[in-house]
């Protein structure tokens, strides 16, 4: 018994060892994933304060940056005029013509003109540029005589006074796509544009434009 008693004391002792290294490794295991979470936290406190690699700089010029001229000015003025004559006028074909084609167009108005008119209220607000609530005498007159005609003289008139209005802008929007140093009238320039360049298609499907009114168009051009 003596014997079996002395031979099972290293053993024990050995065990004991054992436990303690492993309750030590425990530890230090503990200690490092602590350290290691708030050394993580604090990473990511820091890089809240840090402004993203991707992001944007903020810039006091925004989306409206570069100088206005006076033909921006005019421009600007212009589209809003033109909306504010050649939707009713789009509207009138609705009712008062007498060809799909020139309904049609109308529509083209009406829907091309309302986004360019939207667009043209937001810049005037953004670039603190007054624009004017109604279309000039010129431009009511042609509303007025679109009014009085009916059928085949309406679908005329309309095309004529139509055609011959776009023509002329279209002249002036290429002039202010190519100096405008804004970047909001360049926008606007290039949807004025697009738009322009639609309805004039419409206009002429209908097959009613006439030499004159071209004539007409090429005489504003300056030589």
């Amino acid at each position: 018994m003596k014997s079996h008693a002395r031979k099972s004391q290293p053993t024990a002792s050995r065990g004991r060892l054992i436990a303690a290294a492993v309750a030590l490794l425990a530890v230090v295991a503990s200690v490092s994933v602590w350290l290691a979470q708030r050394n993580s936290s604090a990473d990511e406190s820091h890089s809240a304060h840090l402004p993203a690699a991707n992001a944007a700089p903020a810039g006091p010029q925004g989306g409206n940056a570069g100088p206005l001229s006076a033909l921006d000015k005019t421009f600007l003025t212009k589209v809003r005029q033109a909306g504010l004559w050649e939707m009713p006028a789009g509207r009138l074909a609705q009712t008062h013509a007498s060809s799909e084609a020139i309904k049609r167009a109308g529509m083209h108005l009406l829907e091309g003109h309302s986004k360019l008119d939207q667009l043209a209220r937001e810049d005037s607000e953004a670039l603190s540029v007054p624009i004017p609530d109604e279309a000039g005498a010129e431009q009511q007159g042609w509303v007025d005589q679109l009014k009085d005609a009916r059928g085949k003289a309406f679908d005329q008139l309309f095309v004529d006074l139509l055609r011959a209005s776009h023509g002329k802008i279209f002249i002036t929007i290429g002039e202010v796509r190519a100096t405008t140093k804004n970047t909001l009238i360049r926008r606007l320039a290039t949807q004025t544009n697009n738009t322009v360049q639609d309805h004039m298609d419409v206009l002429e499907d209908t097959g009613l434009v006439t030499e004159a009114t071209l004539d007409d168009v090429a005489s504003t051009i300056p030589k």
